[in-house]
């Protein structure tokens, strides 16, 4: 794969799972804090004010599509950006910005 077809796979990624779906606001959401800090799921259950079960699943649809990595196990899981949301933060801004979803409070 080109780079240049990665980018495009990797922006028709960001725009379903991020914008398009139900859940892409609370992923976002998710995904912008981890990129503040790595944390874990009960840290992210906190600052963003959702059950465990709702965190859970938005970590689950990240992780399988590999846009974050986890290190540890059990309770200590700690969650961080993945190499491909590191490497493309700013198209994963980018979307976000224009779709409205940081700084458009939707």
């Amino acid at each position: 794969m080109t780079s240049t077809d990665f980018e495009t796979s990797f922006k028709r990624l960001i725009w379903w799972l991020f914008v398009s779906t139900r859940g892409g606001f609370m992923r976002t959401r998710i995904m912008l804090s981890l990129m503040e800090k790595p944390k874990n799921a009960n840290q992210l259950c906190g600052e963003l004010n959702v059950n465990y079960r709702t965190i859970d699943h938005h970590l689950k649809v990240l992780l399988e599509n590999d846009l974050i990595t986890v290190m540890g196990d059990g309770y200590g899981k700690t969650y961080f950006p993945g190499p491909a949301m590191e490497k493309n933060i700013e198209i994963f801004r980018d979307i976000i910005r224009k779709s409205g979803r940081i700084g458009g409070g939707n």
